[in-house]
């Protein structure tokens, strides 16, 4: 190995930065050891494939450097299993005079870069700390990339009963290949149903692909859906991969499948029942999806009025899940409240904020028409208004600010224990009288010790062992 004067200098990036030598030579090995650790690098070595891999398996690895020709494991071989174990480690191989053509094709394969023998200290010193820059690069651009997606996508919030009992079902309906029918008002949360059903799915790791079939002109919607061959019609200069293709091997999330035209209609029938459609002006297609679809229409009164395919309704309502309107879980309300301030607090850049007890109440008193989609719109424009520590009354709407609350029934789901009944009519009842248990033991015709007994009993199961 060459040597040269001038010395390249340890940099603070450098730092806890891991180097794996691997070559069957041991003065080679040696050697680079001595320049690694005057860089103040970390410094592993291994002298062939099988000590390399053991080593990557239990040590942190940045870079590994490795000799290209070796006995019996190849240094390209090495890449391929390298990349298999640990696929963030950035890789450099050092070649022989003649072998540039087959460090370039490992390159294609996933090497950063080669360094041609007899290597000189600035020339692989410079290599590796690049190989290490860009590893480092890839990482923090995909922990951006992660954070995005946590700031992005939506999570289901909330653990009132009747979430719980949507939940529950969907859990069992995503196993299956079953196709499930998602029914519930505007706003309620239909495509986070959709979405948990595929992350539970056994198809979690294809994509999920989301259509709204109402936002899509009629005309080209089967377009979209199926895909097109060139020339299948004016204005089709080239083939076009469809929303099938692309949720192939996942699920298709279908949004406002009441907005279908009878032609698409007739089309997504065959893909139920046959498993297979066509492009326009194309082939037959295997259909590798899973279907979920989702509605705010009675397609019942649809097929009824003539404008759904009853044939079609039930493909589609093989199990259906209802997503609950806000109106029905208001013990979620404080749960979405805090979760959308947390999330809009950090996307404007703002300190969190707290929620003042009358701001929670007011939002607890408003029917909620919109479902959890107003209700995260309120929240947002909330956060983004508030000039205090904290959100009050006046950063609500003044609709809402001004709401007064009203008597409403309490809705349960079928299949709700009647223990967790009673107790969600005693709290409503205690809000009502304000925390008067007396008023509230009249007003129900039940005695004093009969609510205290129910609540005390709620809290000893919430301090009881697991």
């Amino acid at each position: 190995m060459s040597d040269e004067t001038s010395q390249v200098p340890a940099r603070p990036a450098d730092e806890g930065v891991t180097v794996l030598v691997v070559d069957d030579e041991r003065s080679n090995v040696e050697s680079l050891e001595k320049i690694f650790v005057r860089e103040g690098l970390r410094v592993l070595v291994a002298y062939d494939a099988k000590h390399a891999l053991e080593q990557v398996r239990t040590h942190r690895v940045h870079v590994l450097l490795t000799d290209l020709m070796m006995p019996g494991t190849t240094g390209l071989e090495l890449l391929r299993a390298i990349k298999q174990v640990s696929p963030e480690v950035e890789v450099v191989l050092m070649t022989a005079f003649g072998s540039v053509e087959a460090a370039v094709s490992a390159m294609r394969e996933g090497a950063y870069d080669f360094v041609e023998k007899p290597l000189k200290r600035m020339t692989i010193v410079k290599s590796v700390r690049k190989a290490a820059e860009r590893g480092r690069l890839v990482a923090e651009n995909r922990s951006l990339k992660d954070e995005i997606k946590l700031l992005t996508r939506r999570e289901i919030v909330g653990s009132s009963a009747a979430l719980r009992h949507v939940l529950d079902v969907a859990a069992q309906a995503a196993p299956s290949l079953a196709t499930v029918l998602v029914l519930g008002e505007s706003g309620t949360g239909k495509e986070l149903l959709a979405r948990h059903i595929h992350d539970k799915s056994a198809r979690a790791t294809g994509p999920f692909v989301a259509v709204n079939c109402a936002a899509i002109p009629e005309t080209i919607l089967e377009s979209e859906l199926f895909g097109h061959e060139r020339g299948a019609f004016t204005g089709a200069v080239g083939k076009k991969e469809g929303r099938f293709a692309r949720a192939a091997g996942g699920t298709l999330f279908l949004d406002e499948i009441g907005e279908l035209s009878p032609q698409v209609q007739v089309k997504l029938l065959r893909v139920l029942q046959e498993g297979e459609y066509e492009p326009v002006g194309g082939d037959t297609v295997k259909a590798d999806v899973r279907i979920v679809a989702a509605t705010n229409r009675d397609l019942l009164a649809e097929v009824q009025a003539g404008r759904f395919r009853e044939d079609l309704f039930y493909r589609l309502n093989v199990i259906a899940v209802t997503a609950p309107p806000l109106r029905a879980r208001r013990e979620d309300i404080p749960l979405l409240v805090d979760h959308f301030v947390g999330m809009y607090c950090k996307k404007n850049g703002k300190p969190r904020l707290d929620v003042h007890r009358a701001a929670l109440e007011r939002l607890m008193d408003y029917e909620w028409p919109g479902n959890v989609r107003e209700l995260e719109n309120v929240i947002e424009r909330a956060v983004v208004l508030s000039r205090g520590a904290s959100l009050t009354e006046h950063d609500l709407p003044e609709h809402i600010a001004r709401a007064q609350a009203a008597p409403r029934a309490l809705e349960f789901p079928i299949g709700t224990p009647l223990g967790e009944i009673e107790l969600r009519v005693i709290k409503e009842t205690l809000k009502h009288t304000k925390g008067d248990k007396s008023l509230a033991a009249q007003l129900l015709g039940i005695s004093t010790r009969t609510i205290y007994r129910k609540l005390d009993g709620v809290a000893e199961d919430s301090v009881r062992p697991g």
